[in-house]
């Protein structure tokens, strides 16, 4: 039996949507995900990030523009209030009293602070 090329072009086409819909679906779950509970992670934690810091910049990600909720510090433009604190590598977390260097999960941090 021969298969004609456009149909196995159609074949990979469909794939193709279903492969990039279901990126979309995963991609606004992730992000919702961390919708619920960056407003309680904020409330009970506070991370240390520096501008142009690459780390930095994937925990940023991880909470997409729900970021905004947490309380953040840039150590670039706040080197004192960092110093002040004892942090010596970023991105730190800092939860109830205790520093967590680098990248964290979202569910990570939900299990320390309580969220």
């Amino acid at each position: 039996m021969k298969v004609k090329k456009e149909s196995i072009a159609t074949i990979v086409v469909i794939l193709a949507v279903l492969i990039f819909a279901g990126y979309l679906i995963f991609n606004k779950t992730s992000v919702q995900t961390s919708a619920n509970v960056a407003k309680c992670i904020g409330e009970n934690s506070a991370i240390y990030v520096e501008t142009g810091c690459p780390h930095c910049a994937d925990q940023e990600a991880m909470f997409g523009d729900n970021f905004k909720y947490l309380n953040s510090t840039d150590c670039y433009y706040n080197s004192q209030k960092c110093s002040d604190a004892g942090i010596s590598a970023v991105p730190t977390w800092v939860i109830k009293g205790k520093q967590y260097v680098g990248v964290q999960s979202i569910s990570t941090l939900q299990t320390l602070t309580g969220c």
